[in-house]
């Protein structure tokens, strides 16, 4: 999520370097946008932005500029699989403390197992993109269901349809989610339920506390 990205991590962190770079950027095609409409509200904004000094205002500095290097394919396709599997999870819990829980997801392999795997690299995370979606404390990436699952577990099975440029690339995919509490302590910092003890940080925080103290 965006506080914990913000709050959360390390000061020069790439996670919460690029969470600032988006939300610039989305500001700044916001003003541009309605600049035409509110033109003196657009340059007080930009006036004020504290990472724009000596701004000419945004009617000297043209229209919206949006990078092309925006456009990663596969990665919109990714996002809202991954939200429609965060629905399936949220759900089944009625309404609970999402970070309560641990979430496996269980993807045949293919195209939507690839696509998740850009948002999480490793089996089991606790700060990948994918966890943060999901919005849980802990996020589980298998291509089948592991041995150990309870008879009685809550399985929620689901299909997300991948469109992919310009529909010359169509998959159909199922998907399982299957949400169980989480057994570890709340973190005292991020408020995560990742940690060994309710009185100790989680390892990803130690980490971070540890590298200010070494400044």
């Amino acid at each position: 999520s965006v506080p914990c990205r913000l709050y959360c991590e390390e000061e020069k962190d790439p996670k919460r370097r690029s969470c600032q770079t988006v939300l610039a950027e989305a500001l700044d095609i916001v003003v541009r946008s309605f600049a035409p409409i509110l033109p003196h509200l657009a340059e007080e904004v930009f006036q004020h932005l504290p990472y724009k000094k000596d701004s000419e205002g945004v009617f000297r500095t043209g229209w919206i500029k949006a990078s092309s290097a925006w456009k990663k394919p596969g990665i919109e396709e990714a996002i809202e699989g991954a939200c429609a599997m965060r629905d399936s999870f949220l759900g089944s819990i009625s309404g609970k403390n999402a970070l309560e829980y641990e979430v496996i997801i269980v993807i045949e392999p293919g195209l939507l197992f690839e696509l998740m795997e850009a948002l999480q690299a490793e089996e089991t995370s606790s700060v990948s993109q994918l966890n943060e979606i999901m919005m849980a404390s802990q996020t589980t990436l298998l291509s089948e269901l592991p041995k150990e699952t309870p008879a009685d577990a809550n399985i929620i099975k689901g299909n997300f349809l991948i469109n992919m440029e310009g529909g010359f690339i169509r998959e159909d995919s199922s998907y399982k989610v299957i949400a169980q509490p989480i057994a570890k302590a709340k973190c005292p910092r991020c408020r995560r339920y990742t940690a060994d003890s309710s009185s100790t940080p989680c390892p990803r925080c130690l980490k971070v506390i540890a590298g200010k103290a070494s400044r």
